[in-house]
């Protein structure tokens, strides 16, 4: 199977990102509540220096901001880092953000206490490879014991299950209810898989481009847009292999359950010259 750009999904996404959750403003102050309790758990309370590395249009980092952390977002997509800037100062927060690769991030060494990684973002990297130079490159910007926070979807149970569809997400927006749902097309190595991100928006939302109009039962014109990307699904065994081979320590899994949170989290501390960083661990690519 093919596989699609990662930056062009999040740019063109950008725009409606919001549009897949019931209520952004809420759910990204829950998800920057839970992470910063983890923060505190792992680091003490700061202000800590908090890099996220795929901070989109700021769904975790202006909660963090807005709790007195000192952050800065950057992101692949130069539109998802824009309208996470303007995003946060239209809630009287500030969020310096850049576009970045997370494998070339372009920060000094040791310059934050604590990196992000959330949304599942890792599992776009396809290959053993850029999983090792994406973590590597979080050790290197973060400080000596510093804190490496990961989550990813319930890909142990994705690997059992192999579903073919997410259940549909229903969001209001001024003209009225908008869907968001997503096929996925399995790989034959069983690991990764292709993924069509769909959002049926009522036409007289903002922003047609590359949308089509089709007319429901009840005579109502939605914006059909479509998007493309692929992802490895990581196991937390996989992940946790090349977490301790980019040299991070102490690494624990927090499921939903006992974090809060609604993907499995994953915290590590950055060692010291002594524990590595050695191999970027296992390449499962075929």
């Amino acid at each position: 199977m093919s596989e699609f750009s990662v930056r062009d999904f999040y740019d063109e996404l950008a725009r409606d990102y919001h549009l897949m959750f019931r209520d952004w403003s809420a759910s990204a102050a829950h998800q920057a509540e839970v992470l910063g309790e983890l923060v505190r758990e792992g680091i003490g309370p700061g202000p800590q220096r908090v890099l996220d590395c795929s901070c989109g249009i700021g769904t975790q980092a202006i909660g963090l901001a807005s709790a007195g952390h000192r952050v800065v977002g950057s992101d692949l997509s130069p539109a998802a880092a824009a309208r996470a800037a303007a995003e946060a100062a239209a809630g009287g927060s500030r969020l310096p953000t850049v576009a970045a690769d997370m494998r070339r991030l372009p920060f000094a060494d040791g310059a934050f206490d604590v990196i992000v990684c959330a949304d599942n973002s890792l599992p776009h990297l396809l290959s053993g490879e850029d999983i090792g130079a994406a973590l590597l490159g979080m050790g290197r910007v973060l400080r000596e014991d510093g804190l490496l926070l990961l989550t990813v979807r319930d890909y142990d149970e994705a690997r059992r299950a192999r579903p073919t569809a997410t259940p549909p997400q229903v969001s209001e927006t001024n003209d009225g209810k908008a869907v968001t749902f997503q096929l996925w097309q399995w790989h034959e190595d069983g690991e990764r898989y292709d993924l069509e991100h769909f959002q049926l928006v009522p036409a007289g939302n903002t922003g047609t481009a590359g949308s089509a109009g089709t007319a429901g039962s009840t005579g109502k014109t939605w914006d059909v847009r479509v998007r493309r990307t692929t992802y490895w699904a990581l196991t937390r065994s996989q992940l946790t292999e090349f977490v301790a081979g980019a040299g991070f320590t102490d690494i624990t899994w927090h499921s939903p359950e006992s974090s809060g949170y609604y993907q499995p989290v994953l915290t590590a501390r950055r060692g010291g010259p002594e524990s590595g960083p050695v191999a970027p661990g296992p390449s499962a690519r075929p």
